[in-house]
């Protein structure tokens, strides 16, 4: 993600978001509870929009998704935005579905690992974003269901058919986005769709915390190796080595790899600068 920008300032205020930054950690609230965090047109294009300027900053090192209330996300809003597209032509619905998958894309695409704190519900898009998120921790009342098929819509929607095999595997991925049946957290951590399930409640602790040692870490080797997981996925292994021969010679020219070795020989911790 370039650094460089425009005339725009940065935003001062999201509306459809809370956002909150402490010393390289981002914290994203879905902050509709009484909805159970239901999405709307301006919560997508919020969190597209907020994702490109995280990212042009530099200044966010880990971010943590969390949901306000009862549960992460139940997904679109009914009205709002069920409603809403049954009045849109054919155009106006393409601008819509490619920005829900613009938010995924950003997701994957930032410099910086996505931490999903998920309790209760993650529903149709809430399932998505845990999905497209580097990790998705979740207590005991987590519960993921790809709901797309039974609202009359391809399972395949913000690029789950693409994540969901590539996550838990092709038979899990069939089952879980034709049928559309949740997902409680235990059969989700045997399957890998949760990376760390806590006890009751300690879901958004247990981010945090995973966030503050991804932030307190080489954050231009996380940001590296974000971007070859998610490259590669396609790459033919020639391509892929090719890659990654590059990608280490770079670094190898940083002052993070040079830091590592001046304070293993000095037996001290090394001071990570992101460079």
């Amino acid at each position: 993600m370039s650094p460089f920008t425009g005339s725009a300032a940065p935003t001062p205020h999201w509306r459809h978001l809370r956002v909150e930054l402490a010393d390289g950690v981002a914290t994203v609230t879905l902050a509709r509870p009484d909805k159970l965090n239901a999405l709307t047109f301006g919560a997508y294009a919020d969190l597209r929009d907020l994702l490109a300027e995280l990212s042009r900053a530099r200044s966010v090192r880990a971010l943590v998704l969390a949901g306000q209330g009862r549960g992460f996300c139940s997904g679109g809003d009914v009205e709002e935005i069920i409603g809403a597209t049954l009045g849109l032509d054919t155009a106006q619905l393409l601008d819509f579905n490619r920005m829900t998958g613009q938010v995924v894309r950003a997701i994957r695409e930032c410099p910086f690992p996505v931490i999903a704190a998920v309790h209760g519900v993650a529903a149709g898009a809430g399932a998505v974003l845990a999905l497209a998120a580097d990790f998705r921790v979740a207590d005991p009342s987590a519960r993921f269901a790809f709901l797309f098929t039974r609202v009359g819509l391809s399972g395949g929607d913000m690029g789950a058919a693409y994540l969901l095999p590539r996550v838990v595997g092709l038979g899990h991925a069939t089952r879980l986005l034709l049928l559309g049946e949740p997902v409680r957290a235990p059969e989700a951590e045997r399957i890998g769709l949760i990376s760390e399930l806590t006890g009751e409640g300690g879901a958004d602790e247990a981010a945090h915390a995973l966030a503050r040692r991804l932030a307190d870490g080489p954050a231009l080797a996380h940001a590296q190796t974000k971007a070859l997981l998610t490259a590669e996925l396609d790459m033919p292994l020639a391509a892929s080595v090719e890659l990654d021969a590059a990608t280490q010679a770079l670094l190898m020219n940083g002052e993070d790899y040079a830091e590592f070795h001046a304070a293993f020989t000095e037996k001290r911790a090394p001071t990570w600068r992101g460079r």
